[in-house]
C-alpha cells in the first residue's frame, strides 16, 4: 500500500521541474518588508464585513439576499448525518470516493452561514451551532481517497494522527470564518460552542500544520515537487492562522511557514506561467496562489506585494491564453472542457498585475454568470470577496480575450485562432511536454480544434475519479491513452507514461497569415514502437484551412500504424478521400489521400457522468496508414464546408 501511495503522488501529482534554481521570491519579499513587524495582530484589521456590519449585508441586491435566505430556510430542518465507517471504507472496497457523504453537510453549513449573514435576525444561528458541533464531533474532515497520508492502514481515519488534505483545508477555512463571524453570537447561547470549535480547528489542522513538514503538498522536505494542492491548502491554512492564532510569535512563524511552502510551488513553476494541470485546475493553482498573495498583502497593510514579478504575471495571464470561446477552454490532461472560471479572482488578479485583458476577462465571465443577480458560490471568504466587488465588476469594461495566438515555451503549449477578437473560424491548440505532467494523460503532440467557438477535434478529458484513477492501473483507463487522443499509434504501440517519455524540438511560429506548431513525438513511445522520428505538425492558414502533417522514420515496420482523431461531431464518409464532420452549427471536411490512408469510424456512447457534462457521444476516426515503408509523410486538410 505504501508503494501505491508513492506511485499516486509521482504519477498524478508529479514534477513540474522547470526552474533551474530556487527563486524563493516570496521569502525574499517577506525579508524585504520585515514580515514579522508588518503582520497584523488581529484579523479584524483586514476590514472584511462582519456579521455586525448590517449596512453591508442589508444593501446587497435583493435577488442575492433573498436567494441566500431561501437556501438557508431549506436547511432549517436539516438532520446532520453521520459519516459512517463504511463511507470511508468504500474507497478500499470498490474505489468509490463517496464525495457526496462529505459534500452535503458542507453545502448546508455554507447556506446557513450566508443566510444568517444576509438576514441578520438569528433565525439560522441554532442550525449553524448544530453544524459546527457536528464537525467538532467528527474524527476527521478530509476525503477518504487521501487517507493514505496517515501512517495507519488506509480506509479509516486515525484519530491519533491528524493529517491535512484538501478536504481538511476546506472545512478548516469554512469553520474558521464561521468562528470569526459568529463567536459572539455563539457565546450568547453557550460559552463552550466557540471555545470547542476553536480547539477542534487548532487540534485537527493548525497545530499539525505547525508541527509537521512531511505532508507532500507542503514541499518542505525537498523530496518531491508539488501541484495545486500546495496553494489551495496553504490558502486555507493561512486563513485559519490569521483568524485563530492569539500568540503573535506563533502567528508570525505560521505565516512564514506558509510563505516557505508557497515558494516550493513557485520555485518549480515554469517561467512562462503555464499550468500543466489545465485551466480548470488553475482555479486551485494560480488562482489559489493569488488568494494567498492577496491575503498576505491585506495582512501586512499592503506591504507584501509581488504582483510586479514576471512569473506571477505570467501565471495570471495563462488563464485567458487557454480560453477558446465561452464556456470552452483548452483542456489537456484531466482538465475540464468547460469551466465558468472565477470572475472575481480573475478580475482582481488582472487588476493587481496591471493586465487589462485579464481584468476585462473577469468582468466578461461575471456577466456570463449573471453577476449580481444570484448568490455567488465558493467558501465563505470567497463569497464575501465576490460580494465586496459586486458593484465594481458590474461597472467594469467586460471584454472577451480572443487573442490571436500564444506560445508557452516551457510548458510547450501553443494556440492560435483565425482572427484576433473573433471566435469565428478555426481555433487550435497543441502540446509537447512530457508524460509525467500533473494529472497526466499520454498525449504528447495532440491538439484540439474548434470551429466558430464550438468543439470539433477534442480532448475527451477524464472520467469520474475513482481509486483506479490514481493507481498503477491509471493508464488502463481509455481516456488516459494516446490512442484516444489526436495522435498516431505507431507500429501498433501507444505512448508510454513517465518522465523519460518526452516530446522534443517543439516549436511554434505565428504571423498574420499562419500559425505553425511542430514537435517530434518519437521519444514519447517505448522501444517496441520502432520509431526513430515522428514529426507531428499543425498549421493554421488563417481564414482558410487547418493542416495536420506527419513525417516519420521507422526502424522497422511491424504492423500498420494508425492516425487517431477524436471528435464530438457526427462523422460520415463523403466520397473517396473525404470525411464530413457535423458539429454544433457547422460542418467541416477532413480531406486525405485515400491511397495512403484508410478510415474507420468508431462511435462511442458516453455513459460516465463526469464526461457527460461535455459530450453525449464521442467518435474516434482511425486512419490506417497503408504505406508499409519505413519512411513516409501524411497530410490531412481540414476546411469548412461551403
Amino acid at each position: 500500500m505504501r508503494n501505491l501511495v508513492v506511485f499516486m503522488v509521482l504519477i498524478s501529482f508529479s514534477l513540474h521541474g522547470f526552474a533551474e534554481e530556487k527563486r524563493d521570491l516570496l521569502q525574499k519579499e517577506a525579508t524585504k518588508i520585515d514580515l514579522a513587524a508588518s503582520l497584523v495582530k488581529n484579523f479584524s484589521e483586514l476590514n472584511f464585513p462582519t456579521y455586525e456590519n448590517r449596512s453591508f449585508w442589508n444593501n446587497l441586491p435583493a435577488e442575492v439576499r433573498n436567494e441566500y435566505i431561501e437556501e438557508a430556510e431549506e436547511a432549517l430542518d436539516y438532520n446532520w448525518p453521520v459519516v459512517k465507517a463504511t463511507d470511508y471504507l468504500e474507497i478500499i472496497r470498490s474505489g468509490d470516493r463517496r464525495q457526496g457523504a462529505y459534500a452535503a453537510p458542507q453545502r448546508v453549513l455554507l447556506a446557513l452561514v450566508m443566510g444568517e449573514l444576509a438576514e441578520g435576525e438569528g433565525r439560522f444561528t441554532d442550525q449553524i451551532v448544530n453544524g459546527v458541533w457536528y464537525y467538532s464531533e467528527q474524527t476527521w474532515w478530509g476525503w477518504s481517497a487521501h487517507l493514505t497520508a496517515q501512517k495507519a492502514p488506509h480506509g479509516l481515519p486515525d484519530a491519533d494522527e491528524p493529517v491535512i488534505d484538501l478536504g481538511v483545508g476546506e472545512i478548516t477555512n469554512i469553520l474558521s470564518w464561521t468562528w470569526f463571524l459568529f463567536k459572539d453570537e455563539f457565546d450568547k447561547i453557550h460559552p463552550l460552542i466557540a471555545k470547542r470549535l476553536k480547539n477542534e480547528i487548532m487540534k485537527k489542522a493548525v497545530v499539525p500544520y505547525y508541527e509537521r513538514n512531511d505532508f507532500w503538498w507542503q514541499g518542505l522536505d525537498g523530496s518531491r515537487s508539488v501541484n495545486n494542492w500546495n496553494p489551495w491548502t496553504n490558502h486555507n491554512m493561512l486563513t485559519a492562522i490569521l483568524i485563530l492564532e492569539d500568540d503573535q510569535e506563533k502567528k508570525i512563524a505560521g505565516v512564514e511557514k506558509v510563505v516557505r511552502s508557497l515558494d516550493a510551488f513557485t520555485n518549480d513553476y515554469p517561467a512562462d506561467g503555464g499550468c500543466d494541470e489545465g485551466p480548470s485546475y488553475w482555479g486551485r493553482a494560480g488562482a489559489s496562489l493569488y488568494q494567498c498573495l492577496d491575503l498576505l498583502k491585506r495582512a501586512t497593510n499592503g506591504k507584501f506585494d509581488v504582483f510586479d514579478n514576471s512569473l506571477i504575471q505570467n501565471m495570471g495571464s495563462y488563464v485567458y491564453k487557454a480560453y477558446i470561446s465561452y464556456p470552452y477552454f483548452t483542456n489537456f490532461a484531466d482538465a475540464d472542457a468547460t469551466t465558468g472560471g472565477r470572475p472575481q479572482i480573475i478580475y482582481s488578479y488582472g487588476k493587481d498585475i496591471g493586465d487589462p485583458i485579464m481584468q476585462g476577462f473577469g468582468a466578461f465571465l461575471a456577466k456570463k454568470q449573471d453577476w449580481g443577480t444570484k448568490a455567488p458560490g465558493g467558501k465563505v471568504d470567497e463569497q464575501i470577496m465576490q460580494l465586496m466587488f459586486l458593484k465594481e465588476i458590474a461597472n467594469a469594461k467586460a471584454e472577451e480575450p480572443l487573442i490571436s495566438d500564444f506560445w508557452l515555451p516551457d510548458l510547450q503549449v501553443a494556440g492560435a485562432r483565425d482572427k484576433a477578437g473573433s471566435s469565428e473560424g478555426f481555433f487550435f491548440a497543441a502540446k509537447g511536454g512530457h508524460n509525467a505532467e500533473s494529472h497526466n494523460h499520454n498525449d504528447l503532440g495532440t491538439c484540439v480544434l474548434y470551429y466558430n467557438g464550438k468543439p470539433c477535434l477534442v480532448d475527451i478529458g477524464r472520467e469520474t475519479y475513482t481509486a483506479k484513477t490514481f493507481s498503477r492501473r491509471r493508464y488502463e483507463i481509455w481516456t488516459m491513452q494516446s490512442q484516444y487522443h489526436n495522435l498516431p499509434k505507431i507500429n501498433g504501440v501507444d505512448q508510454k507514461e513517465g518522465r523519460n517519455f518526452v516530446a522534443t524540438n517543439s516549436t511554434f511560429k505565428a504571423d498574420s497569415k499562419k500559425a505553425v506548431f511542430s514537435t517530434d513525438i518519437s521519444k514519447a513511445y517505448p522501444e517496441r514502437a520502432q520509431v526513430d522520428k515522428w514529426i507531428r505538425s499543425y498549421t493554421l492558414e488563417r481564414g482558410k484551412r487547418f493542416l495536420i502533417n506527419d513525417g516519420y522514420d521507422l526502424k522497422d515496420v511491424v504492423e500498420p500504424s494508425t492516425l487517431n482523431f477524436v471528435t464530438c461531431c457526427k462523422v460520415t464518409e463523403d466520397g473517396a478521400g473525404k470525411l464530413k464532420l457535423e458539429g454544433d452549427g457547422f460542418t467541416i471536411n477532413m480531406v486525405y489521400n485515400p491511397k495512403v490512408l484508410t478510415p474507420k469510424i468508431e462511435f462511442n456512447e458516453i455513459t460516465d457522468s463526469g464526461l457527460k457534462r461535455y459530450w453525449s457521444s464521442i467518435t474516434r476516426i482511425v486512419f490506417t496508414v497503408n504505406n508499409q515503408k519505413a519512411s513516409g509523410k501524411n497530410e490531412i486538410v481540414v476546411t469548412a464546408a461551403k
